[in-house]
């Protein structure tokens, strides 16, 4: 669609970095202030999130180059040549959420707590990533005959010319219904488990990504006949079950 948003002098604009950047924006934004309603450490939260999105960056990247090996063999370079290029979303969350309990580790926080305030701003960030993603035409949907598909002109990843399932958009619209029902479930059911809003998220998650990958087109690691990250979604909704019906029973949320 749109991959470069505007140019000033010799400053470009990406329209996916922007996005990315709004979301972190909105996603800190969002926990300060239910951090600071709920009686969160503030600084925790602010830390936390600078932690996370420099462990996320760096989980995004080492997944891609695992689910990209093949290509790191035949050629020694590819490393190199994709430093700037090639995220995966579950390297990311991975990434994030074991930065963020390395810190609350080391500071003697509860982890838990802190996690279940911040997943849904991880959710409404996601779902400004993925506008990102339209604009640049990464992570396409499969060619489509129907009314919903949408047409690249000018993009560098997606097919140019035929009408494509926006499979971005659909996704995008998914982390912020799910951004939604988690602050929903959060500010409703008050006396919840520890780790539960942060389950949810994951059962919710895993169940939009693997349906979403159905309809993916643009090339990406596979294990067996699923997708890199559909085999992946099956290990997060059992573990999100796991955690929502049993892990910490009895633990009621304190900060």
């Amino acid at each position: 669609m749109h991959p470069i948003l505007f140019k000033v002098g010799p400053i470009t604009i990406h329209s996916y970095g922007f996005m990315i950047a709004i979301g972190m924006i909105a996603a800190i934004v969002l926990s300060l202030y239910r951090g600071k309603k709920l009686g969160f450490n503030t600084e925790v939260i602010m830390d936390l999130g600078l932690y996370g999105i420099f462990g996320g960056i760096i989980g995004a990247k080492v997944l891609f180059w695992i689910v990209e090996f093949p290509n790191i063999i035949h050629d020694t370079n590819y490393i190199f040549k994709t430093l700037g290029n090639g995220f995966v979303v579950y390297g990311g969350i991975i990434g994030g959420i074991l930065s963020g309990y390395i810190y609350s580790r080391i500071k003697k926080i509860d982890f838990f707590n802190y996690l279940d305030l911040i997943v849904p701003a991880i959710a409404l960030a996601q779902g400004f990533g993925r506008i990102g993603c339209f604009e640049t035409g990464c992570c396409y949907g499969r060619e489509t005959s129907s009314s919903i598909g949408v047409i690249f002109q000018n993009s560098s990843y997606a097919p140019n010319g035929v009408p494509l399932i926006p499979t971005q958009l659909f996704s995008s619209a998914g982390d912020f219904l799910i951004a939604a029902i988690l602050l929903y479930y959060a500010s409703k059911f008050k006396s919840k488990r520890k780790g539960q809003v942060s389950a949810l998220y994951m059962i919710l998650y895993s169940i939009g990504r693997f349906t979403i990958e159905i309809f993916r087109g643009d090339p990406r690691g596979s294990v067996g006949i699923l997708s890199t990250s559909q085999f992946i979604c099956i290990f997060m909704f059992l573990i999100g079950i796991y955690v929502f019906a049993f892990f910490n029973k009895g633990k009621k949320h304190g900060n």
